[in-house]
């Protein structure tokens, strides 16, 4: 089952129920006494891509590929086309290059993680779970609370990195985000440990402002490890469905990021975006949080989630 054991489809299947129900539900009444796949199929189909947040660009480009397959085989039955949906939304998807929690001993030591998203989006606890993850595949992992500009988020972290059973840099709420950052990772250096996560503030509205702070954030951590962030890790709410596209634009505006988180799928009927985000921007999703539960933050597999969104499992 590649990175999906029986446990984990499982999850994906439960988490991506609601997304599921919709789309296939509405998929079953727009070919009901169609035989073969045409004009008028495919104008609906292109509807229900756009009100499922696949977003307009990337419905287009579905159908587009659905209709470069008709050309070709001049007939498809309507039978078979949540199997060819299902191929062509893999096929967008871009590949996750993570396979597993273990990669990083393998890599650069420490390897730094900046995390950035709004206030909301489950970015706090989006974190406590990677660390969680990291050290249970035998890393040793260090957090950074420089998210100080609101004092819950130092305090939520704290919970989190002893949930997680991992250390915390913390100066307290108002402290520089990059004296937290560059006292950070050199603790990581000091100490040995080979993942650093740091949480940053989300003020998408002052960008400048934002823009400013990574920046610093960036040129304090490179004096201690000069390639240092290797991942800006985005998490964003699938649950808002087109505002998650609106922020990632505007972060990706602001910095570079390099890979996304989407959270809270489980309590969702617009899994859709992850599509539309995936496809648009052009950067892998490697994480998707299907539970509240601190082991319910899985790695994204682009063929598991289009297989379960077509699943016939309840």
């Amino acid at each position: 089952m590649g990175l999906f054991d029986i446990f984990s489809k499982k999850k994906l299947d439960t988490g991506l129920l609601r997304t599921r129900e919709g789309f296939l539900s509405k998929i079953g009444k727009i070919i009901t006494g169609k035989t073969i796949v045409d004009d008028e199929v495919l104008d609906n189909l292109e509807e229900i891509l756009v009100t499922s947040d696949v977003g307009t660009e990337t419905s287009l480009k579905i159908i587009s590929n659905i209709q470069k397959r008709l050309e070709k085989e001049k007939r498809i039955g309507t039978e078979r086309l949540n199997e060819i949906l299902k191929e062509e939304i893999a096929f967008l998807l871009i590949e996750n290059p993570l396979k597993d929690f273990n990669f990083i001993k393998e890599t650069t030591s420490p390897y730094v993680i900046l995390v950035v998203g709004v206030n909301g989006v489950g970015k706090t606890t989006t974190i406590g779970k990677l660390a969680s993850n990291f050290k249970k595949a035998g890393n040793t992992v260090l957090l950074g609370a420089a998210d100080t500009f609101r004092a819950a988020a130092v305090e939520q972290l704290e919970v989190w990195a002893k949930r997680s059973d991992v250390e915390i840099i913390s100066q307290g709420p108002g402290a520089d985000p990059a004296a937290v950052a560059f006292d950070t990772v050199s603790s990581a250096v000091a100490k040995n440990k080979n993942v650093v996560i740091i949480d940053t503030a989300g003020r998408l509205h002052n960008k400048s402002n934002l823009m400013s702070e990574l920046s610093k954030i960036k040129r304090v951590i490179q004096k201690v490890v000069p390639d240092a962030p290797h991942e800006v890790l985005l998490v964003l709410d699938a649950s808002t469905g087109q505002n998650a596209i609106e922020q990632c634009k505007q972060f990706t505006e602001v910095t570079q990021v390099s890979a996304l988180a989407l959270t809270k799928l489980d309590g969702t009927a617009k899994g859709g975006v992850v599509i539309g985000i995936s496809d648009r921007f052009k950067i892998p999703v490697k994480y998707i949080g299907v539970g509240e539960g601190i082991d319910d933050l899985q790695l994204f597999d682009k063929d598991a989630f289009s297989a379960s969104l077509f699943s016939s499992q309840n």
